[in-house]
């Protein structure tokens, strides 16, 4: 059976993720910010660490592989949303959930690579959200936190390719997580008024629909623990019949806009 590492498991995905491994017979290091879980299991251990603090990342990994050994998987799952028209956002919010979404996967990354590196396998997984791939007035701070691991994760792909780790994009729709709850959403100090009918009908119903999103995260989870199992993980995987209409219909509109302005476009070289 395979190590995981897993950030972030107090709830959500992160939680039902490594429940779902333990039961699979798998051995999690799972981390939260305060180093408790109400998770219990022979094959688990919880580690205290805040992502945002890139010593501390370093150091808990190197006592991660000193406790469980080496690990074969990490998920990057730690994080958390912001409701806001961008206009709304303040520059201490913005940062602060770039802090996690962004620099905390980051830390992770380059903390876990020189042991993946080391051991010339492993796999790591990045949560992003259908909001990685298409925008959504109201959540466009969020947006661009996602869209930024997104980049990031189709680089590095590339980069670690040569030291056979692979790359894993988890691209989830609305899942029945506690993801649009006060403890995972953050809203806007900010409230401009012009924003009522866009942003603002976001932040109005992102509570109500707390609890009734479509998705079953118990499915969701056998998805990635399959697709990581593979041996052939995509490097995209969307989760939810809604995540693949929304990116459907987001690649939809750049070939549109690509058709309409092609040939102006690309008729911008020097003439020979």
């Amino acid at each position: 059976m395979s190590n995981w590492l897993v950030t972030g498991i107090s709830r959500g995905f992160g939680k039902q993720l490594s429940e779902e491994l333990l039961k699979n017979g798998h051995h999690v290091a799972g981390t939260t910010r305060n180093g408790l879980s109400d998770l219990r299991h022979a094959n688990l251990t919880v580690f205290k660490l805040d992502v945002t603090n890139p010593e501390d990342v370093h150091a808990a990994v190197l006592d991660i592989i000193e406790t469980v050994g080496p690990i074969d998987v990490v998920v990057n799952n730690a994080g958390f949303g912001m409701v806001g028209a961008v206009e709304e956002v303040s520059p201490d919010e913005a940062r602060h959930v770039l802090a996690t979404n962004v620099f905390g996967t980051l830390n992770v990354i380059q903390a876990v690579l020189p042991s993946l590196r080391d051991q010339r396998s492993g796999l790591i997984i990045n949560f992003s959200s259908v909001g990685g791939m298409a925008g959504s007035a109201g959540f466009g701070i969020y947006n661009a936190t996602k869209f930024a691991v997104e980049g990031m994760s189709e680089a590095l792909a590339l980069e670690v390719k040569p030291f056979g780790i692979g790359v894993m994009i988890v691209e989830p729709g609305y899942f029945r997580t506690e993801f649009l709850s006060s403890q995972s959403m953050s809203k806007a100090e900010r409230v401009i008024e012009d924003y009522a009918p866009t942003a603002g009908v976001t932040r109005a119903n992102v509570g109500s629909r707390d609890g009734s999103q479509p998705g079953d995260p118990a499915k969701a989870v056998r998805v990635i623990i399959a697709a990581a199992e593979s041996g052939a993980p995509p490097l995209r995987l969307p989760l939810g019949a809604d995540a693949f209409a929304r990116i459907d219909e987001k690649i939809a509109k750049v070939q549109s806009d690509m058709a309409a302005w092609r040939e102006w476009a690309t008729a911008t070289s020097f003439e020979p």
